[in-house]
């Protein structure tokens, strides 16, 4: 088995949208009820972590956001835009939430684990350097890659995103840097409107954003193939020293926000590509963080496919692990797919696929 560290607090059960909203701190407790299930918590890591403090959240953001964010604690409910709520919490839950990435940075480089997940809330993709949005306060994995950045001095991260929305913040963050190269699968058009296939970065980092628009009803095999033939080989081609995945459970079937048809079998595969594609370019340097998912039993069955694979062991008593039949199906699968075939043709413009 990996050493394979799992992030998680109470606190991030605190943080409370209001009534109703999808974005409940339920979607953490049946992730964290089924780790604590029969002991199987304690397969993992489970590092001691603090805060991110208002220095490292303005590597990615203005001090007014952070200002106007902070303003929110110890008030019982605050809205920051028509969807995204804070309450007495929620500004020390996101600080945490920063905190548990660039802790799990800091360990894969010292060699004390060899993946993590970042079982973590609110969210982050959606939030942009000026402004908290789409259920986000600050954009977790951006400001963690910024950290390493600077406090590593890295020269090539890339983060995958496949939540069912687009990362509007983390495109935002780096649409000019090759630094971090973005790559994002995502419904389109559909919230937060971004995430067009010819957004592709600007100036000296045009290619370094690669968007793949999907109309939805997607499932296993249109993703299998989407990592088989463009997230693998742009690994490979830009060579990061290390990857991180916004990892949305929003695409799999059931979820009330979206359509898409992906089953615990699909979230497998993707994770074991870029487990073999992280331990081929970067040392098996992987971070993956939660981002959306609303159907519960979708986001726990998803969690657990993902802790898995990273750690190389099944996980016994729970239907969520890959086949031998699925695995060669999904490697061989070239299901219809017109818009991956419009971002490779995209993408071929800037890395040898």
């Amino acid at each position: 088995m990996r050493r394979t560290a799992v992030y998680r607090d109470d606190l991030f059960l605190q943080h409370q949208p209001g009534y109703g909203h999808p974005e409940s701190p339920d979607r953490l407790r049946v992730i964290y009820d089924a780790l604590d299930k029969d002991g199987l918590g304690s397969r993992f890591l489970r590092p001691q972590f603090g805060p991110a403090d208002a220095d490292v959240l303005r590597l990615n953001h203005s001090a007014e956001l952070v200002r106007r964010v902070a303003a929110t604690q110890g008030h019982e409910t605050m809205a920051l835009d028509p969807d995204t709520h804070a309450s007495a919490r929620s500004h020390e839950a996101a600080c945490l939430a920063v905190g548990a990435l660039v802790d799990g940075i800091r360990r894969l480089f010292s060699g004390e684990i060899d993946n993590a997940f970042c079982l973590v809330r609110p969210p982050g993709h959606h939030a942009e350097q000026e402004n908290a949005m789409g259920f986000c306060l600050y954009n977790n994995v951006a400001v963690a890659a910024r950290w390493a950045l600077r406090e590593l001095g890295l020269k090539r991260i890339m983060i995958i995103d496949w939540d069912l929305h687009h990362g509007n913040g983390t495109q935002e963050s780096f649409h000019d840097m090759r630094e971090v190269l973005y790559l994002s699968i995502h419904k389109y058009p559909y919230y937060p409107g971004t995430g067009a296939a010819l957004e592709n970065g600007t100036d000296k980092a045009e290619g370094y954003t690669v968007n793949v628009p999907l109309p939805g009803g997607q499932g296993d095999l249109e993703y299998a193939r989407i990592f088989n033939e463009l997230v693998v080989p742009v690994a490979r081609a830009y060579q990061p020293e290390l990857i991180l995945i916004s990892c949305g459970f929003d695409i799999c079937k059931g979820d009330p926000l979206g359509d898409m048809q992906v089953t615990p079998a699909g979230i497998a595969w993707m994770t074991r590509k870029m487990v073999e594609a992280a331990a081929e370019v970067c040392g098996g340097k992987l971070l993956v963080t939660l981002e959306g998912g609303y159907n519960l039993n979708a986001v726990r069955d998803g969690a657990l496919a993902v802790l898995g694979e990273l750690s190389g062991e099944p996980i016994a008593g729970w239907p969520v692990n890959l086949s031998a039949e699925q695995a060669e199906e999904f490697a061989q699968t070239k299901a219809k797919c017109p818009s991956l075939d419009q971002a490779i043709l995209i993408a071929r413009e800037f890395w040898p696929l």
